[in-house]
């Protein structure tokens, strides 16, 4: 759907994070915002106790989502396309794939992703929705007893829309 994930009505929403999990620009520097405070202080214990160097690129980790709508903010950091010959497609899928499995520990019914990676990452949106939708639908048939029964694609503008549109379209 197009909209703003920062709006959403679901159990967890994913963050583009990158790996110092402590805010930035885009997708995570509008979540940090509408979170307020309280994400960043979780953000912070989560680099003191947990990831002192920082979240590795495909790995996720979860917090609390401070005044947003959901319940928890799952942060992942997608890879930067130029760093890999192949862009990092398997680091994109597991982006994906770690946040649901976080989700699922967690009891998450309902999950919202941005375009992961796109933007200053340097994906292109119709390179990087192919990858999204197969690492959730391949999770989807791995997981059957998945606590998740609803993914949602939240995308910002209509280009992204197609693409995920088309994306899932071509998987059906």
């Amino acid at each position: 759907m197009r909209g703003d994930i920062t709006e959403q009505h679901v159990d967890a929403i994913v963050n583009a994070a990158n790996s110092g999990l402590l805010g930035g620009g885009g997708v995570d520097g509008a979540i940090h915002s509408a979170a307020g405070p309280s994400l960043l202080a979780e953000c912070k214990r989560v680099r003191r106790d947990e990831h002192p160097d920082g979240l590795p690129t495909g790995e996720a980790v979860a917090t609390d989502a401070g005044e947003l709508p959901c319940r928890f903010v799952i942060h992942t950091v997608g890879p930067q396309h130029h760093e890999h010959s192949d862009g990092g497609v398997d680091l994109l899928a597991s982006c994906h794939r770690r946040s649901l499995e976080i989700a699922d520990g967690l009891g998450v019914t309902t999950i919202a992703f941005p375009a992961i990676s796109c933007g200053v990452y340097g994906w292109s949106v119709d390179d990087a929705a192919p990858v999204a939708v197969a690492a959730v639908r391949e999770f989807a048939a791995a997981h059957s007893d998945s606590s998740i029964e609803l993914v949602r694609f939240v995308l910002s503008n209509a280009d992204a829309l197609a693409a995920f549109e088309a994306a899932c379209s071509a998987l059906e």
